[in-house]
């Protein structure tokens, strides 16, 4: 970790440099730089400089490529651990010969033989497998520091160099000083490489989540390019190129249909289990499943661009960025390496002055084992890792964290504001009530066929809603005749021989039409958040049809869940205060802020913060986007505009309100594992 805030340093102090990042996890540098005043050779020369080899980005290169150079790299320390864990057997045998029986009788000068034997051996072992160590130390030597290497190199080094001294020459140690300790350089470079190889592995399977999603990818598309069908790889693809998709076919890239239609399966993207029905004019998306019908599209996104490029682009540059708790660790650790240098000098100089005899040795041993037990290199994991894994495991859930800083920021949220329409609500109006007026001779579902049938023809949002609740119960409609649609009052028409007005009371009143009972239970209706609309047949009340924008299945469990996590939630809405309150009930919200205009959420959000609390507000909205971006955290619900997902710090690809009671536990479990790490790092 000391290293990388070395060559952090050395970017940002090249010419042109605006700012440099690097992580520890993935091992990657990502730099912000103006090419009129520095080239890419200066960069890469910056880094070579601390004895460290440049090569692209791993995230850049296809996700099969990247496995095949985390595998190559595993099995490239692995085979450096075994051939220092094979070494490290004889050695270790000689290392201590009073506990071995077969050794414990040899002669001294067949001990010597062996130690000598010993030094060959694990002079190959200090090359081989430990030789990244020592170039890494000299990087760091030559600018004046020092790092995790150079306590492994120093620990490792000294030990080898004493005990060759001290098997050539006995005669200057005390009487039984000058045992070898090449058991240390052979097993503590096998055991540090062997920690390098399991990290490498645990990297491989923090990127499952960038891995799983890339898999999701169709591998070929089939081209219509003149008048021909051909099946070429997805990659080849070109924006305006028409394809042929089959039932069972996954859709390769982003598209428009132009002919067929079918039911697509958008699960991967949305969470969303049941099919979504498609015909020409509108949009597909990439690695979606086509389950029903055939179609033709034009491609309009391809490679990096298509919905699902971007999400993998978001969660490489979130599991890419750095959380301010990591920025503590490399700061800490810059200082951490030079303290333990120190300390392994005072540890020598108290055993060589206070310690039992022989005093040279104790003191070297001593001093040594303080160089090589003190190196955390967890130290510089402690972060990268656990980060890299929480937005990972946000990404399987349908979360996608953009940075760090986010995924850090949420774990601290005391309220949550919830905008309304779209986000507690399902945005879209649905049919809730029939009431039958008293002492009417129709029934509900022929109120509703005459209500529906009138309102086929309508242009007004409320009209669509009566008609999908008709035919959501099967119910066949009429043709309307001599349809008036009358501004401010309601429509009338006539179907299937009835006189059909409907519309608001003052559509009743313009025909005096008496409502009776109907006008308080209009009342009730509307002090529930519905919209009553008043039906009458043959000039006279029939009944009350009430439409609204209804919750989302989960909305009040999953603010039940903030609840117990000890978050305010806070509903911002530009509905009426009536309607506002009676969602809130319903839901079981704290706090509702009714009539506000979409220019003033920000605003009310900069309130709730001047309040001293951390908030975080959720939206889906063109008009949210200011309001996410003003939040400390800001969470876009995936099914909304590409401006607000753009403004916002977490994205919600299933529209659930449950992922933002997922996106705090994640972020607060993350948060957890990174002290336990940094504690563990440091007390070890």
């Amino acid at each position: 970790a000391s290293c990388v805030q070395f060559i952090e340093d050395e970017l940002k102090a090249t010419p042109g440099v605006l700012n440099a990042n690097i992580n520890v996890g993935t091992q990657e540098a990502t730099i912000e730089y103006l090419p009129e005043q520095t080239e890419l050779s200066q960069l890469n020369a910056a880094i070579q400089d601390w004895g460290y080899q440049t090569q692209e980005a791993a995230s850049e290169l296809p996700a099969d490529q990247q496995e095949n150079a985390h595998e190559k790299e595993y099995r490239n320390l692995m085979s450096k651990f075994w051939f220092a864990a094979i070494i490290s057997i004889p050695v270790l045998l000689t290392a201590y010969p009073k506990y071995i029986p077969i050794i414990q009788n040899w002669s001294m000068e067949t001990l010597r033989i062996a130690w000598i034997a010993a030094a060959v051996l694990t002079l190959p072992v200090l090359i081989y497998s430990g030789g990244h160590f020592f170039t890494g130390a000299w990087a760091a030597l030559r600018h004046r520091s020092a790092n995790m290497n150079t306590l492994i190199a120093l620990g490792t080094g000294a030990a080898w160099l004493y005990s060759t001294i001290a098997i050539s020459f006995p005669a200057i140690f005390p009487e039984g000083t000058s045992e070898p300790f090449y058991d240390v350089v052979a097993v503590v470079i096998a055991l540090v490489v062997l920690g390098q190889a399991l990290e490498i592995r645990a990297k491989g399977r923090t990127s499952e989540a960038i891995k799983k999603l890339m898999g999701l990818q169709a591998k070929t598309a089939r081209v219509i390019r003149d008048g021909k069908e051909m099946d070429i790889p997805v990659e080849e693809v070109l924006v305006a190129d028409i394809i042929q998709v089959r039932p069972g076919e996954k859709i390769p890239v982003d598209g428009v249909i132009l002919e067929g239609s079918s039911a697509v399966d958008e699960s991967m993207l949305t969470g969303e289990s049941l099919p979504v029905s498609k015909k020409a004019g509108d949009e597909v998306i990439g690695a979606t499943l086509n389950k029903t019908g055939a179609f033709k599209f034009r491609a309009t996104k391809v490679g990096k661009d298509t919905a699902l490029a971007q999400i993998v682009k978001m969660v490489q540059d979130a599991q890419n960025s750095k959380a301010p708790i990591a920025r503590l660790a490399d700061t800490i650790s810059g200082f951490f390496v030079p303290i333990v240098m120190i300390l392994a000098v005072i540890t020598f100089v108290i055993w060589f002055d206070f310690g039992p005899a022989p005093q040279l040795v104790y003191g070297l041993v001593t001093a040594v084992s303080v160089l090589i037990i003190a190196c955390p290199c967890a130290l510089g994991l402690a972060t990268p890792m656990s980060l890299m894994v929480g937005i990972g495991k946000g990404a399987e859930n349908g979360i996608l964290i953009r940075s760090g800083e986010a995924l850090q920021s949420a774990q601290a949220i005391k309220t949550v504001v919830l905008d309304k329409t779209g986000t507690i609500t399902k945005g879209k109006p649905e049919l809730t009530d029939i009431v039958l007026a008293e002492g009417t001779a129709i029934d509900n579902d022929t109120l509703l066929i005459l209500s529906a049938s009138v309102e086929t023809v309508s242009e007004h949002p409320l009209a669509e809603a009566i008609v999908e609740g008709a035919k959501s119960k099967g119910l066949s409609l009429g043709e309307p005749e001599g349809f008036e649609a009358i501004p401010g009052h309601g429509v009338v028409a006539k179907v299937n021989g009835y006189e059909i007005a409907l519309g608001n009371l003052k559509m009743m009143q313009r025909y005096q039409i008496d409502p009776g009972s109907l006008e308080s239970k209009a009342e009730t209706l509307a002090n529930d958040g519905k919209t009553p609309m008043f039906a009458a047949v043959n000039g006279k009340a029939a009944g009350l049809i009430a439409v609204a924008d209804t919750v989302k299945e989960d909305s009040r469990e999953a603010i039940a869940a903030l609840h117990r996590m000890g978050i305010e939630v806070v509903m911002i809405t530009g509905d009426n205060q009536r309607t506002a309150e009676a969602i809130a009930r319903q839901v079981g919200i704290d706090r509702v802020l009714a009539e506000v205009l979409p220019e003033n959420k920000a605003h009310n959000v900069h309130l709730l913060q001047a309040e001293g609390k951390k908030v975080a507000m959720v939206g889906d909205g063109i008009n949210d986007a200011p309001a996410l971006a003003q939040a400390d955290v800001g969470l876009a619900i995936g099914t909304g505009t590409d401006v607000a997902i753009e403004a916002s710090d977490i994205t919600l690809i299933k529209g659930s309100l449950k992922g933002v009671v997922t996106a705090i536990e994640v972020s607060r479990a993350t948060m957890r594992n990174i002290k336990q790490n940094l504690f563990g790092a440091f007390i070890y």
